[in-house]
């Protein structure tokens, strides 16, 4: 007789539209119902495990049970990701691909980011005379900051018109119909001007800084010695200028916390601005969650995982979990204060470790940006939150607020 546990089971033949409904609850609630941390469901037609929690983590990043290859859904890697890129790589594939991102995160080239991501700050803001709509400034701002810091060549007029491609990448990457298909010509627009780029690196046709991404990635070997193809290539560095502006979600979340918790936004001028952007990127929704697939069978706590299921990390639930926050609902900061760091408990940005694991390797990127936006917004501009809708859904992917949080009454603090 067989010892193993049976899993929670959710009934049904497919649950694809209650999550599509429930957006970042939907682990949770199943999770709540079957007072499990681990449970069964079934979302585009297969067997899904839904796991919650830091011990779950630790499980879910053990690169001898779990892979990521094919464990995004196609959609996913036609818009978000693309095709060949390093989320769904393993083994020593994944290694060689992973150290040519972290290779970027040198105490240098994170203060360069600093500094650019002020710099456009200035540019976008500094006598401006109406109002500003945080999260599209955001996007251009930081759409700049990735062309710059990446080394792809461009003038101001250029960048503006990648905005909408670059943000079409993850913001429509969940939709259905007219929305996706945008999402999929952006990413097939960009992929294109990023390859015909890459080839007059390679044939030395144009002159970019060799210290940057775009030479680095150009001239970057597999295993094997080969340099890779264009279009992993295009695609490697579109997982740069993606994710950065990207970070726009998140600036719009902290812009709503400076209006919301106002004490809190205070002590960013006390020093205490990591501890603030930490706390955003803990409280407010960004990914609802991380796949991959069983990589052998293999028992976990009397749990059978069989080879090939689908198992999906709830990366937002266990950020409010609360056997690791205390009042996990509560915008809180100073739970930061004296923080260590643990890769699988505080996971917005996927969880693991940095250099051999799935972590994301622009998560350093995120921090700095965030931190210099809000010491930015803190320091050098006094700004008013007119009347507006602040409310976001959880079932929107990614969530934003109503009104992308307007402010008015821009003035240069002296």
């Amino acid at each position: 007789m067989s010892d193993h546990q049976q899993l929670p089971q959710e009934k049904g033949l497919d649950h694809t539209l209650d999550l599509l409904k429930e957006g970042y609850y939907f682990i949770m609630n199943r999770s709540n119902k079957f007072d499990s941390r681990i449970f069964e469901t079934r979302l585009l037609g297969e067997k899904a495990i839904c796991l919650v929690g830091e011990q779950e983590a630790k499980l879910f990043y053990d690169n001898e049970k779990f892979q990521r290859k094919n464990a995004a859904p196609g959609r996913i890697q036609k818009t978000l990701f693309g095709k060949g890129g390093v989320q769904g790589l393993d083994d020593l594939d994944h290694r060689y691909r992973k150290a040519m991102f972290m290779s970027l995160m040198t105490a240098d080239k994170l203060e360069e980011i600093r500094q650019f991501t002020r710099e456009e700050w200035k540019n976008q803001l500094f006598d401006v005379q109406n109002d500003v709509n945080v999260y599209e400034a955001a996007k251009y701002v930081l759409t700049r900051v990735a062309l710059r810091w990446t080394g792809i060549p461009f003038q101001k007029e250029e960048a503006d018109q990648w905005v909408d491609e670059f943000s079409d990448l993850f913001e429509h990457a969940a939709d259905v119909g007219p929305k996706h298909w945008k999402a999929r010509r952006s990413r097939q627009k960009a992929e294109g001007w990023l390859e015909d780029l890459v080839q007059q690196v390679r044939k030395e046709t144009i002159n970019v800084d060799q210290d940057r991404a775009l030479y680095q990635f150009s001239l970057h070997k597999d295993p094997n010695g080969e340099l890779l193809k264009p279009t992993i290539v295009a695609v490697e560095l579109l997982n740069l200028l993606r994710p950065i502006v990207a970070i726009a979600v998140y600036i719009d979340f902290a812009l709503l916390a400076m209006h919301d918790y106002p004490a809190e936004a205070e002590r960013i001028r006390e020093g205490n601005g990591r501890e603030f952007i930490q706390e955003v990127r803990r409280f407010y929704p960004f990914f609802p969650f991380t796949a991959a697939r069983v990589k052998q069978d293999f028992t976990w706590n009397n749990y059978e995982f069989k080879k090939g299921t689908l198992t999906l990390l709830d990366l937002y639930g266990t950020n409010h979990d609360p056997v690791i926050w205390e009042e996990p609902n509560r915008f809180k900061p100073e739970r930061f204060q004296n923080w260590q760091g643990n890769p699988f408990s505080f996971i917005p940005q996927g969880g693991g470790e940095f250099d051999i694991g799935h972590r994301c390797a622009g998560e350093w990127i995120t921090i700095d940006i965030l931190h210099e936006t809000v010491d930015f917004f803190s320091k050098e501009i006094s700004f008013d939150f007119p009347e507006q809708d602040f409310n976001y859904s959880m079932n929107d992917i990614p969530a934003l607020p109503q009104s992308n949080i307007i402010i008015t009454n821009i003035q240069i603090i002296q």
